[in-house]
């Protein structure tokens, strides 16, 4: 089984919230997906050693593999795709938390939306919905313009993107 992009949007939506626990039908909502989207998605991610499957319904991602299948994978499994300059909603390295880090001005990347609130060139999302899910949940907004940065940064905002990713996805006994 192949893995899909949508599985790392809804990896990272409950690695955004680590104290929820989520159904496959609240995730779909959450994310503009189907709940047969969730599910299959949540297969394939277990598949890849991705989820850890600890009864009926309940999962969690392993986050060291996340982790590393994101700063060291993502990039080449689903490189980013620039297009034209667009309206659109701010990733990589024009969102936070890299945006106040980098002070970056010129090119900002965005996701193409009506919504958007900066001009730029367009960047794919990672999945179709994950603009329609980055606007309604900051936390997630942050993770997914984190993984943009390692997907189609320079050396420099690719680590700095890496090191913040890690600290984000962190196992929740290591935060104790």
């Amino acid at each position: 089984m192949d893995l899909k992009p949508q599985e790392l949007l809804v990896l990272l939506k409950v690695s955004a919230h680590p104290a929820r626990k989520f159904t496959f039908a609240s995730l779909a909502d959450e994310l503009a997906m189907s709940a047969a989207e969730v599910h299959a998605s949540v297969k394939r991610a277990k598949g890849a050693g991705l989820v850890n499957e600890r009864g009926r319904g309940d999962w969690a991602p392993i986050r060291p593999a996340l982790q590393e299948f994101l700063i060291h994978g993502a990039r080449y499994a689903f490189p980013a795709e620039m297009g034209p300059v667009k309206r659109g909603i701010p990733t990589a390295h024009g969102a936070e938390p890299l945006s106040g880090l980098l002070h970056n001005e010129a090119d900002i990347p965005v996701w193409a939306h009506p919504q958007g609130s900066a001009r730029g060139p367009s960047l794919s999302p990672i999945y179709r919905t994950a603009p329609e899910a980055a606007l309604r949940d900051p936390d997630l907004h942050r993770l997914l313009a984190l993984l943009d940065a390692l997907r189609m940064g320079r050396a420099r905002e690719r680590e700095l993107a890496g090191k913040l990713l890690s600290d984000a996805l962190k196992p929740l006994d290591a935060a104790a």
